[in-house]
């Protein structure tokens, strides 16, 4: 049998970042089993369901690279077929009208908190005569579910998961309107996609319960249930926007590189072995349902931010380039030409190696395309005393009798200069690298002077020394 996993968000905001590795864990195990990860979008509450919601989705499944194999579906469409399952249940006895009103629900919920039990629907309709019915009063047809014995979920995670029927009411599946509720449409939609593997937050354990019932009172296989721990804070709260529970277009903003905020998000919750750093291509010959862990997994930003380091380090120069064009046309409000894409493309071996984020990878990257003469922040101001001027005009003398320009001229160059002047290295490489950058900050002193070329360099370090 082919294994067909699916996501369902609901799309009423952006893709979160539990969503998101819900969808992941769908997906590896599609591509794992060589199965098929199917999408779709559960758009039934038509009053908080937007198409802006739904570009978010499908934007932040993309730039996470989690392709899916069919069109998706859309929830809403189908409602027919939904409402269709639901009167083949009630032809066959399986389902009922309820003409209960709103009050007397209400009165229900009250009486069973005073009795302590749970406030579930005390079943008033399920055997009654239709023509005791109230005129005027629109019914929600409601299924008739077990009210004695147990339902066990068999979740590949969490173990056999036991649920007294009695504490499992009957749950409505089409409204007054005859519009399908969640319930009903989750199981007909499944069906009918072929899933044979959910795999979602355990805080769907009781729906579980109650869509196990409906399946096997329709006559349906029931598909494999794989539950897994929700995401919590650092401090073991429940995840919320200080944590980080925030949309994963939020985290390309933060300068996150995909392939880093895949594996994370991998990790938070799987194990395999040790292993930190799992390429996509491990992470699908890996993944299985076995090492999902029971209990809540804590999201920290330190570890991502570590590991999008770790990418970035490993990422290819021209890939990093493309990213940060953007950004610093954004920051800087001018285009990037040809030439700053080549320059920063060439410098991108050495600024990357203390980048975290993208955005710090473009922020490192500004000294590159500056207009002469550059702006020197406090830090780098203070370094261009009298003495480093004196120092500095006579180094530019130096550079400019060079017949070579490359790593090893310039190096040789300054460091002739620094024995020359009696100075320590490090004497002359900081205001040295203050004049060329206008910060403190930047990748090695030579790799700069030879990114930024003889005419660049020399011009600004002579626009320091005639200030």
């Amino acid at each position: 049998m082919t294994v067909v996993t699916r996501f369902a968000p609901s799309p009423t905001g952006f893709l979160h970042i539990g969503g998101a590795r819900t969808a992941l864990f769908n997906w590896l195990y599609a591509r794992h089993n060589k199965g098929k990860f199917l999408l779709r979008i559960e758009d039934t509450d038509r009053e908080r369901s937007t198409d802006a919601a739904i570009d978010a989705i499908l934007e932040g499944m993309k730039w996470l690279g989690l392709d899916w194999d069919e069109e998706p579906v859309f929830q809403f469409s189908r409602r027919e077929r939904h409402a269709e399952i639901a009167r083949q249940l009630l032809d066959e006895g399986k389902a009922y009208y309820c003409y209960a009103s709103k009050e007397e629900l209400a009165e229900m919920r009250e009486i069973a908190r005073a009795e302590s039990r749970p406030p579930v629907y005390d079943g008033r309709w399920r055997d009654r005569d239709p023509s005791e019915a109230p005129s005027g009063v629109d019914p929600v047809v409601r299924f008739k579910s077990p009210n004695e014995g147990v339902t066990i979920v068999h979740d590949q995670v969490q173990g056999d998961v036991t649920f007294a029927n009695e504490q499992l009411d009957d749950m409505i599946l089409l409204r007054a309107d005859g519009t399908p509720t969640y319930m009903l449409s989750v199981v007909v939609d499944d069906h009918d996609m072929g899933v044979t593997d959910i795999i979602r937050g355990d805080d769907h354990l009781t729906n579980a319960a109650r869509q196990k019932q409906l399946i096997e009172a329709i006559g349906w296989p029931v598909p494999n249930h794989s539950h897994i721990p929700l995401i919590h804070g650092p401090d073991g709260a429940k995840l919320s926007k200080r944590h980080g529970a925030l949309g994963v277009e939020a985290y390309r903003d933060m300068g996150y590189l995909p392939e880093a905020l895949r594996n994370y998000l991998l990790r938070l919750g799987w194990s395999h072995g040790d292993d930190e750093v799992i390429s996509t291509e491990q992470a699908i010959e890996w993944f299985n349902l076995e090492n999902i862990g029971k209990s809540a997994a804590r999201f920290d930003f330190a570890k991502l931010e570590n590991l999008n380091g770790n990418y970035i380090r490993q990422a290819d120069d021209g890939y990093l380039t493309s990213l940060v064009a953007p950004i610093l046309a954004k920051n800087t409000g001018h285009e990037i030409s040809s030439n700053h894409l080549k320059l920063i493309e060439k410098a991108m071996n050495g600024l990357k190696e203390r980048a975290k984020s993208v955005n710090s990878l473009a922020e490192s990257s500004l000294f590159l395309i500056a207009e002469r003469p550059l702006e020197l922040d406090k830090k780098a101001e203070s370094l261009i005393t009298e003495e480093a001027r004196a120092v500095l005009m006579r180094l530019a003398d130096r550079l400019e009798t060079l017949d070579q320009w490359n790593g090893d001229t310039v190096e040789a160059a300054v460091r002739a200069a620094a024995e020359a002047e009696d100075l320590k290295l490090g004497k002359i490489a900081q205001p040295l690298r203050a004049a060329l950058t206008g910060t403190t900050v930047s990748p090695g002193i030579f790799d700069v002077l030879v990114v930024l070329g003889r005419e660049q360099s020399i011009g600004r370090i002579r626009d320091v020394v005639s200030e």
